[in-house]
């Protein structure tokens, strides 16, 4: 079937179940010794387990598993087989959303984040340096010709040389024996069209979308099983609603308009790629999560899209916490335990995918900038979780790891004193070497090491207190998520950046009041904006039951702020009482009228976002004065 023909049938296609989907309104601890991981040693003594089988998988060696042909293999062991893999960061997905220009050679966006030309011996030293797969994120509205001002009528086609180039990073990974996950990334925001206000617009993205994947799947139609295709990146869920150039403004789609949108472009995805004979028939394909987020992805909203071929993925990162993985000027360290068993509940909840056949690649992950010795304790324990659950994680790396320039991990430094560990883990990590070991024997080794892990974290300071105690604070995370302090209902205060102070409180009954952030402190000497914003009462539901907090006084840098609504208490879960104070995930039609109480009683003009005109208010100081008293 011709290009033309079909695009036009599928893009009929999608449209009816974008609008069926949708309608037509959518809206510090300090460091510590570091200790090398066990090293995964298996006794030969020379027992016959029996031949192989793709159905076997406790018995079988990964070297075994490994050579099972790609297309008999399940969803499942894909993932296993896909191993420690890696991300070409920040290249051939690099762009000027604020400028957007027609076509350019594709080495200048190849180039324009800081990362130079891709060679074969690059792509050569992930391999060898224990990286089994290569995904690579691309900007494809990179090599089409419009501009933000004529994006609606512009022709949609891909310009080769980008095709060509792509093409060849490919080829390199293939060559060094790699699996490569193509997708489309965040690509100057044109996802964005899917929640636009207008109609036309959301079906333009929609012919994007088609267009794009149609164009891609018969360019790369040739390529083998090893070469996996993703629907997106991070923009399935919230970010259909972002404000870009495409929409100025807003989207309108509601959150369950969101999950709903999210199922139809997924769908669409695997339609596409399905409709073509050959290769595309039955490759893998890699389908994103809601927000790429382990607990929205969870939430009963989000469904997988079917497929004929039973050969679908699910995609989801893991930078949790950001407050420490994103920035230096955010949380110093990492590793007590309930940091450690926050990680263990979140990588736990993908099982219930694993648990319905779907192999999870956590396709972004990593602490991006230097922790010193606690990032190689992060390392370790998440990816023994990965080889307990059998995910398949890719690093996100612009050459804060691996050297680009040296084709390798980067060398030891006096800054990078745990480095030669780094090197050891990740190259532990490889399926090559770890051919010998049985699946069940690598899941047992990671159950050793975990163990070993939390028994470590119990050694790192932590606040602690009892059932019979209450305290109140003030969650927060900045616009970016870098500056963050104790955000979600269990109190943690030593999750915080250096210098900031915090003045929280033991509430002890009924009466007023006072807790407060100082960031002055801090690196970056403030906060930059408001993404989330709460005060919480940790066991507040348990010990004063039906007690509300009343707002006396809201000082931000010793300013009293107007509030845009009235404030509210509830709770999140039956232990910590808590109003929001920023917090866009609840709208005016979720507010839980159960749970949700008022001095006056009533909701009326009650709103989850009182401090929405500070969202963007660079902070230094925050002081919150309430009244604690029963209904």
């Amino acid at each position: 079937m011709k290009l033309l023909s079909k695009l036009s049938a599928l893009f009929l296609l999608s449209l009816v179940l974008f609008i069926a989907g949708c309608g037509t309104q959518v809206e510090e601890a300090p460091n510590e010794e570091i200790n090398e991981p066990i090293i995964e040693q298996v006794t030969d003594d020379g027992a016959n387990v029996g031949p192989a089988s793709a159905n076997d998988d406790e018995q079988m060696t990964l070297a075994e598993l490994a050579a099972v042909p790609i297309t008999e293999l399940t969803s499942l062991q894909m993932a296993r087989v896909l191993g420690n893999g890696i991300n070409l960061t920040n290249t051939m997905e690099a762009c000027n959303s604020d400028n957007r220009v027609p076509m350019l050679e594709p080495s200048v966006y190849e180039t324009m984040w800081g990362q130079p030309i891709t060679t074969p011996e690059m792509i050569q030293g992930m391999r060898d340096s224990g990286f089994k797969s290569l995904r690579l994120p691309v900007a494809w509205t990179n090599a089409m010709d419009f501009t933000y001002d004529d994006f609606m009528t512009a022709d949609l086609t891909i310009f080769p040389a980008y095709f060509d180039r792509v093409e060849e990073i490919i080829n390199y990974a293939l060559d060094a024996d790699m699996f490569v996950i193509v997708n489309d990334h965040w690509d100057h925001g044109w996802w964005s069209l899917f929640g636009a206000e207008e109609q036309e617009k959301r079906d333009r993205g929609m012919e994007i979308f088609t267009s794009m994947w149609m164009q891609i799947a018969e360019r790369y139609n040739h390529f083998d099983a090893r070469v996996i295709f993703e629907s997106a990146n991070e923009e399935l869920g919230d970010r259909l609603n972002d404000s870009t150039h495409f929409t100025r403004g807003r989207g309108v789609l509601t959150q369950d308009e969101c999950y709903e949108m999210t199922y139809v472009i997924n769908q669409t995805f695997v339609d596409i790629i399905r409709s073509f004979d050959g290769n595309n028939a039955d490759r893998f394909l890699l389908v994103k999560g809601y927000n790429t987020d382990i607990m929205r992805t969870n939430d009963d909203r989000f469904k997988m899209p079917s497929d004929p071929a039973g050969k679908l993925l699910l995609g989801v990162h893991y930078y949790t916490p950001w407050s420490y993985c994103g920035d230096t000027s955010g949380v110093g360290g990492w590793g007590t335990i309930a940091e450690v068993e926050e990680m263990d509940e979140l990588l736990g909840m993908m099982t219930k995918f694993t648990d319905m056949g779907y192999g999870i690649v956590l396709g972004e992950w990593g602490v991006l900038d230097n922790h010193g010795e606690d990032r190689f304790n992060y390392y370790t324990h998440f990816l023994k979780l990965c080889d307990l659950y059998g995910y398949a994680p890719f690093l996100w790396d612009g050459q804060n790891i691996y050297s680009r320039v040296d084709n390798t991990i980067r060398s030891k430094n006096d800054e990078d004193d745990f480095i030669d560990h780094v090197i050891t883990l990740f190259n532990g990590q490889c399926v090559t070497a770890r051919g010998h070991m049985t699946i069940g024997e690598i899941k047992a080794n990671a159950e050793i090491v975990l163990e070993q892990s939390r028994e470590k974290a119990k050694d790192r300071p932590q606040f602690e207190y009892t059932a019979d105690e209450a305290f109140a604070w003030i969650m927060f995370a900045s616009d970016d998520w870098v500056t963050q302090y104790s955000v979600g209902d269990q109190y943690r205060p030593e999750s915080k950046p250096d210098g900031l102070i915090a003045t929280d409180v033991e509430i002890t009954g009924e009466g007023t009041y006072t807790v407060s952030l100082d960031f002055t402190g801090t690196d970056a000497g403030n906060a930059d904006g408001i993404a989330f914003s709460a005060i919480g009462i940790v066991n507040g539901e348990i010990l004063f039951p039906g007690y509300i907090m009343e707002l006396k006084e809201v000082l931000i840098n010793g300013e009293r702020a107007q509030l845009a609504g009235v404030p509210y208490t509830t709770n999140d879960n039956p232990v910590t009482t808590r109003v929001n104070l920023f917090n866009v995930w609840v709208s005016m039609d979720e507010i839980p009228a159960d749970t949700a109480r008022t001095h006056t009683g009533l909701l009326i003009g009650a709103t989850a976002q009182p401090l929405v005109n500070y969202t963007q208010t660079t902070i230094y100081t925050i002081e919150i004065t309430f009244d604690y008293y029963p209904n």
